[in-house]
């Protein structure tokens, strides 16, 4: 059996249903890592069930399409697999073994797809806040919702998937913006940027709005920037007399570009363990990806918004 990406499924080992779909039992996937025990040998070899009690069910790699059973392959460093095990010793068990977990993507093995059905709630939750039906809020909230009561998630996926830490973040960070715009610190720092912009034109402004906000979503969250960078940006607008919209949208484009730091966004926290890179291999990249952003929204918000 074949699953997406070239993953091999086995073919040799049932597994019961209720196995599967048992919430004790887990699928995970994890990177052998180059000090791995795993690498030259076999599942088959290592008898993964009876020592570890953990089952392969696939194995990628990079670069090469496996048509083998995956228990006969001969694992090599970097290739990542799909095990199923129990769930509190899951982890321990890949830490032992010398791999590195990858991050969880709500893989179930023998569960029904539903796949038609939950396209098509996002699809009219798309739909209906684009047209101005429902606000967006309350149109994804409705969303989430319909998929729990036609079950296509449990009520325990739904509340493990909210991500506290953000919620945590964002009603601590509101009042934050709302302080930095009722005590007059947000006129305080536009005045500052508003002494620069009267002896330069309006494209340098938007610009170094841009550049402002992606150093600050390189040090806290994009949506926190975001909170503390939109009334900074409306008192320039109205300060210049121009568009707030482009300003607006400066502060949008800028908190979206969180590419210099690890740190910036959980994305690229994510990926720094499994890539094995360091905190300065980020602004590498990141600097010039940020100064082509910055040098070609400028012109575009100009275009589109003045």
């Amino acid at each position: 059996m074949m699953d997406e990406g070239g993953l091999e499924l086995t073919e040799s080992e049932k597994f019961d249903e209720k196995v599967l779909s048992s919430e004790e039992i887990v699928v995970s996937e994890a990177i052998i890592m180059n000090h791995s025990n795993m690498i030259g040998r076999t599942a088959r070899s290592l008898n993964l069930r009876t020592r570890f009690g953990i089952n392969l069910l696939g194995v990628a790699r990079e670069g090469a399409r496996i048509h083998k059973p995956p228990d006969t392959v001969r694992l090599k460093s970097g290739d990542i697999i799909l095990i199923q095990g129990v769930a509190e010793t899951i982890s321990e068990t890949i830490n032992q073994l010398g791999c590195l977990p990858l991050a969880e993507r709500g893989l179930n093995i023998g569960k029904p797809r539903r796949l038609l059905l939950s396209m098509g709630i996002f699809a009219t939750s798309l739909i209906v806040s684009a047209i101005g039906l429902l606000p967006v809020q309350v149109a994804f909230m409705s969303a989430a919702v319909w998929m729990v009561l036609t079950k296509l998630i449990t009520l325990k996926e739904a509340y493990e998937s909210i991500d506290w830490p953000i919620i945590v973040l964002l009603g601590s960070i509101i009042p934050v913006s709302q302080a930095l715009e009722t005590t007059g610190g947000a006129m305080v720092i536009a005045d500052g940027i508003l002494m620069i912009a009267l002896s330069a034109p309006l494209w340098l402004t938007l610009m170094l709005v841009i550049v402002f906000t992606m150093l600050l979503s390189n040090i806290v969250n994009n949506a926190a920037a975001a909170l503390i960078m939109a009334p900074i940006a409306v008192e320039i607008g109205v300060g210049m007399g121009g568009s707030i919209d482009m300003f607006l949208m400066s502060v949008a484009i800028g908190a979206s570009c969180a590419f210099l730091t690890p740190i910036g966004h959980q994305s690229n926290t994510l990926v720094m363990g499994p890539g094995g890179y360091h905190f300065n291999d980020y602004w590498k990249l990141g600097l010039p990806l940020s100064i082509l952003v910055a040098v070609v929204a400028t012109p575009m918000i100009l275009w589109i918004w003045q």
